[in-house]
């Protein structure tokens, strides 16, 4: 238990009375017996069909994730239209420029489609001469089916997806180096959905960094602190590690940052955890003091022994706990844990009690008197656990209403 292990002395217990206040039934409890279920009432009330009807509740707006999965298939040109550009390219009807490719094929286009669409394009149109008629370009270190898919896109933004797919990191990089966002925003979306694999995914994130990119960048910078001992053994880290050492030490935080923050977060989840157990037994020891569960509770209470569920998730264990503390003939902290851990329930119970004159709580007005004379620092601890107990049970509270507002 998460209680704060405090150095007075606890009251014995043959000045003070626990057992005498309860009445403590030993009977056998049936769990068949359990309370009706509640009925969903049902409204008698019947619409007038002269009242007007209410208005359409509003759309749904869109999730970032409909919109990732819906902008691309968004385009109000005819479909007339884009067959016609494509077609334009495909022939190469008119074209006054040669793109010339690695091996030095080239592809056919025109001059004022490239400028129109990308203005590096244009400014290099413009410093090369006319030869025979016709300008020359070579976009070099890309294979030729790269460049023409680059190309088509400028005229049309068709592209088959296969090859897009085969071909995506150099049209990235196309994409940013000749300045067209179109392109850019497609590559990206299509490697942040699904052909991001451990192999790639080291030389996409350089990518990534180079072209400008910083969202495809924090993508993969997830997706390898998500994954890190699979992708740190592929081969694109070992190159990655002996090319740039400066990204692999960046990363390798991010691993220890994540791990940390995991750590961190699974801990306090365990504190919320026994600071919510807590409050379960301090609201189980008010319910058997004061109203009585099953076959224990106040002398002045009738206990319906077995016919009654009761609803408190700490008070089978609590009962049981209570009635060791009943017949323990120790009684003292160091000679019984358990009785330990009992004091100290009714001490934090005292602590969070509001009503310590009629509270039916045995010793809650003795620990009230008792904080008087403790120490500083263990005034401290008690507070500062009881400060948590009333935290955990208020999100508690909320997250129990949210839950209702929602149903």
């Amino acid at each position: 238990m998460a209680s704060p292990d405090l150095v007075t002395p606890w009251p014995s217990s043959t000045g003070y009375s626990f057992s005498g206040s309860l009445d403590i039934r030993l009977e056998e409890a049936n769990p068949a017996d359990t309370l009706p279920a509640l009925e969903v009432p049902t409204s008698s009330i019947s619409y007038n069909c002269t009242i007007p009807k209410p208005p359409p509740l509003p759309c749904k707006t869109f999730t970032r994730t409909k919109y990732a999965n819906t902008f691309l298939e968004c385009c109000s040109v005819p479909k007339e239209t884009v067959d016609t550009w494509d077609k334009l390219f495909n022939e190469g009807h008119g074209a006054d420029v040669y793109v010339i490719t690695e091996d030095e094929s080239y592809v056919p286009a025109h001059s004022s489609v490239l400028g129109a669409a990308s203005p590096v394009l244009g400014n290099l149109l413009q410093q090369t001469r006319i030869k025979n008629g016709m300008r020359y370009i070579k976009i070099p270190g890309v294979p030729y089916d790269a460049v023409r898919l680059f190309i088509r896109f400028l005229y049309s933004s068709c592209y088959e997806k296969e090859e897009m797919k085969k071909f995506v990191l150099h049209l990235l990089v196309l994409s940013h180096s000749y300045m067209v966002p179109a392109l850019k925003r497609v590559c990206i979306y299509f490697l942040e959905q699904d052909w991001l694999t451990k192999e790639n995914i080291v030389d996409v994130l350089q990518l990534a960094r180079n072209c400008d990119a910083p969202r495809l960048s924090l993508h993969c910078v997830r997706r390898v602190v998500k994954d890190f001992k699979a992708i740190s053994s592929t081969e694109g880290w070992k190159v990655m590690r002996r090319v740039n050492p400066a990204l692999e030490q960046e990363l390798l935080e991010s691993v220890v940052e994540a791990d940390s923050k995991k750590e961190e977060r699974l801990k306090k989840m365990e504190e919320r955890k026994v600071y919510l157990q807590l409050n379960e037994a301090m609201e189980a020891l008010l319910h058997i003091c004061r109203d009585g569960c099953r076959t224990i509770g106040p002398r002045d209470k009738v206990l319906k022994g077995s016919q009654v569920a009761c609803g408190f998730p700490a008070c089978k264990g609590l009962e049981t706990l209570v009635r060791h503390f009943s017949s323990c003939k120790t009684r003292v902290p160091g000679g019984c844990v358990h009785c330990k851990r009992m004091w100290q329930l009714l001490e934090l119970h005292s602590r969070m009690c509001n009503e310590p004159d009629t509270c039916k709580v045995p010793l809650c007005r003795h620990f009230k008197e008792k904080m008087q004379q403790q120490c500083k620092k263990d005034e401290t601890k008690w507070k500062l656990l009881v400060s948590k107990v009333v935290a955990a049970r208020n999100r508690a509270a909320a997250f129990s209403g949210q839950r209702s507002g929602f149903i």
